[in-house]
């Protein structure tokens, strides 16, 4: 890539983190559920997500519980949004889900620039309460099966709130 695509294309790149962080801010400015926090300068390129919404991890004797608090991390690669976020559970946070292991989250099938960040955002929101759940390609075998069997649970949250 010559120079001056280089340059146009990290200008590219740090337009849409602006964009997506004043998105981020107006969107989840006064929502008690979600609370985000950029790390690093800004623009950022990293963010910290607190989660107050019910989800599923397994105790010592391998039991889901419901647990109302998550932290999850997503980064936003260097030909963000060319390629897909990654979002992850903070170290030894592990969600029990079909779409979560220790390492990543599963968000979508397709990645399109076109995605905004808010709305992976909620996405990850609606997957920790198990409004969403794929079961064809999941990262936990487990989970998919606990699913089967307890569908009458499903979803954790039942108000029609939404993230």
């Amino acid at each position: 890539m010559a120079d001056e695509e280089k340059a146009k294309a990290s200008k590219g790149n740090r337009n849409r983190l602006e964009s997506d962080y004043a998105d981020l801010k107006t969107y989840f400015a006064n929502d008690p559920d979600i609370d985000i926090q950029g790390v690093g300068p800004a623009p950022y390129s990293k963010y910290m997500i607190v989660y107050r919404v019910p989800s599923l991890r397994l105790t010592s004797q391998n039991v889901p519980r419901i647990v109302t608090q998550t932290v999850v991390e997503i980064s936003l690669p260097a030909i963000y949004p060319k390629v897909a976020p990654v979002a992850r559970t903070v170290a030894g946070d592990v969600v029990f889900h079909p779409n979560f292991n220790a390492n990543k989250i599963c968000l979508t099938d397709e990645w399109s620039p076109a995605i905004k960040l808010v709305d992976l955002v909620l996405e990850i929101s609606d997957l920790l309460q198990w409004r969403k759940f794929n079961v064809h390609d999941p990262l936990n075998a487990e989970a998919v099966r606990w699913s089967e069997a307890h569908k009458h649970e499903l979803p954790l949250a039942h108000s029609g709130k939404r993230g």
